[in-house]
């Protein structure tokens, strides 16, 4: 992995993560990056959480590239986490599977496209050109899915219209856990082996989720959950 915490000589060029734990993979995008999309710095990452936590230390990246099949990677949910919390940031699924429903289920939680990994150079360089553009870019055989796509509004979870049934990836659970037992976030963040920015990301998400505004109304809303109570 390359080392992109330097910060002696940051370049004007834009900034793209790519987050896939095919190691071959990332080198091979990351030249397709720099030299046909003019990139400046490519930041790797080999999983789901370790994405979340440069993204949080870099909010000037641009795009980032997620693949489905990673460590951490919870589907639809983390995806819509990404969306949600780095607003600013163009998110495409780069991915070896071409079914339908990942598809649907990558563009229901807000990305903004979806490439498949056996694609070509020329055809890769195009569709991150629509999205950094603008746009949305599905594989051409399922191109009948943009309009649609682009016709429905972001969705957003507020305390008026939250469900009754919170829906909540394992991690989030694990994060609750630790919040009701009085953790900190340095604490939290040791013992699940991630940031500190990234425990911030997952609660302010917890926030929304469970319509709240506080930490310790979390926790009491939380531990009902938990317990299965009302």
């Amino acid at each position: 992995m390359q080392d992109d915490d330097k910060t002696g000589s940051q370049s004007t060029r834009p900034v793209v993560l790519v987050a896939d734990d095919d190691e071959f993979f990332r080198v091979a995008l990351r030249t397709i990056l720099t030299t046909e999309l003019g990139f400046g710095e490519v930041i790797e990452t080999a999983s789901y959480d370790e994405a979340l936590d440069r993204l949080s230390k870099r909010q000037e990246v641009t795009l980032a590239l997620f693949d489905l099949q990673m460590p951490g990677m919870e589907g639809a949910q983390s995806l819509r986490v990404v969306r949600e919390t780095f607003a600013n940031t163009r998110v495409v699924v780069v991915s070896r599977f071409s079914n339908r429903a990942d598809i649907v289920t990558t563009l229901d939680a807000g990305c903004h496209g979806y490439v498949l990994k056996s694609h070509g150079v020329g055809e890769l360089r195009e569709a991150l050109a629509m999205v950094l553009q603008g746009g949305i870019y599905v594989p051409p055989s399922l191109a009948d899915l943009t309009a649609a796509v682009a016709e429905r509004p972001a969705g957003r979870v507020s305390a008026r219209n939250r469900p009754a049934t919170v829906s909540l990836t394992p991690r989030q659970w694990q994060v609750l856990e630790l919040l009701i037992q009085g953790r900190s976030n340095k604490e939290i963040a040791r013992a699940l082996n991630l940031g500190e920015g990234t425990v911030k990301i997952h609660l302010a998400l917890l926030y929304r989720t469970l319509g709240v505004t506080s930490r310790a109304a979390a926790a009491a809303v939380s531990a009902r959950l938990l317990s299965g109570g009302p």
